[in-house]
Formats: structure tokens, sequence, C-alpha cells
């Protein structure tokens, strides 16, 4: 079954500091250099080792439609690699990103652009477990306590319980669904005025499939903060080396 794979990349990225982003030389954690190599283009490379995977699709601001597509087509070339304008939201971004699918497609993966560490047996397993029930998500159990609360989370806040982490799974990407059924998640979000917080959620509404979940990794990570860059740098280094003895 053919795969599309949608990055929304069209984020400002707001919780990288300034000083971070310059010294990268870049405004942008999507567009972060990482090994001289932007963020987003380390996470592309690793759908495109997938010979599942037929298209793929970035959103992106307008301003970097132009030089993000030429860097794309330039350094991926067995994959079709297409662009488009993105929207306010991550939401918005996906919806686009669907626009562009071919109408062909079986399933249709979601990754965040800058979760550049997902391995490729990772990646094929959710193909595997959405291609059979329809939806998959890749996640990752807690290893902290979890505690519900009330009051402001900032400060104040008075706990009310401690939620059993047995039944609880920490949401990762990509998140995997039947070209079809995500189409359908995302018009009846639009037609219902919802707004989620991730692909599934939107999926699970229409309460057709149970949304399967694939075990993430720790590696996984999205990098949003200053401090994450160091722990991308270690990785991929760790990556690297394990490449060179395979």
């Amino acid at each position: 079954m053919q795969v599309a794979v949608i990055l929304p990349a069209a984020g400002l990225g707001t919780r990288m500091s300034r000083s971070s982003a310059e010294t990268a030389g870049v405004s942008r954690k999507q567009f972060m250099l990482l090994d001289g190599s932007p963020i987003l283009l380390h996470t592309v490379r690793k759908f495109a080792a997938s010979v599942r995977v037929r298209e793929i699709v970035v959103a992106l601001r307008r301003e970097d439609l132009e030089w993000v597509g030429d860097l794309l087509q330039r350094e991926i070339r067995n994959k079709v690699i297409r662009v488009v304008e993105g929207g306010n939201s991550r939401q918005e971004s996906v919806e686009r990103g669907l626009t562009a699918v071919s109408p062909d497609t079986g399933l249709v993966a979601v990754h965040d652009a800058v979760r550049p560490f997902i391995d490729l047996e990772i990646i094929e397993k959710a193909f595997d477990e959405a291609a059979e029930y329809g939806a998959a998500i890749v996640g990752i159990v807690p290893v902290d306590t979890v505690k519900q609360v009330s009051g402001a989370q900032a400060t104040g806040a008075k706990v009310r319980s401690t939620i059993s982490r047995e039944r609880l799974v920490l949401a990762q990407t990509p998140q995997v669904f039947r070209y079809d059924l995500l189409k359908q998640a995302f018009e009846a979000a639009q037609r219902d005025g919802f707004i989620g917080t991730d692909e599934s959620s939107l999926v699970e509404r229409l309460d057709q499939v149970e949304v399967r979940v694939v075990m993430g990794s720790d590696h996984n990570i999205k990098i949003t903060k200053p401090g994450d860059m160091d722990l991308a740098r270690l990785f991929l280094e760790k990556e690297t080396a394990r490449q060179g003895t395979a």
C-alpha cells in the first residue's frame, strides 16, 4: 500500500530562543543546522528511505516555499516532493498538505518536521498497523508519575489524584491513517469547528476505527527548546556511528 507523508513545517518556533536560532544561522527550529543540514532535511531523509513512501508533502510558510522546495528537490531524488503553503496552525497546515496528496494514496503519515530521529523500523511498524486497522500512532509510556491537578499549572496548582501510568501513552509521530479516513476526519472537524491537538484526536471523533499504538523511542524527540540541540547532536553522532559499522 503506497504511503504519502505530510510534514507540517510552517511553525514559527516560538519556544526556541533568539540567541540559539542566531547561532545556527536561521530563525526557526525546523531550519536550524544539524551537521550542516537543516533539521527538516534530516527528517525527510528518514521517510525517503522507506520503499513504501511514494510522495512527501511539506507545508511551509510562503516565504520558504521556493528555497526549501529547491533544497528538497536537489537532495531527495527517489520520491515525489511537493511543497504547499501552510496555515496558521498545525491542523490547518496538515489539512492543506492533505489536499496535495494523490487521491489514489492508500495511507497518509503525518510527522513532526522536527523529529529527525525516528527509526525506519518504527515507521514501517506504524505503516503495518495502519494498513491492517486503519489508524496507528507512535507513542511511549511515561516514566514519570502523572498527577491530575486543579488550579493554575504554573503556580498554585493542587494535586487531586495520581493517574496510573499503565493506561497512559505519550503520543509521538508519525501518526498514520487510511487516506479516506483522515480526509473524512478533517472534513468533520472543519464542519464542527473542532480543533485537535493531533491528527489522532480528529480521527478518534469519528468513532469508526480503534487507533492502534506502536511503541516509539526515547530518541524520537521533538526539537523545541535550545537544550534539545545538544541532545540532537549526541543522537546524530550515535546514529552515524551505527551506520558506519553496519
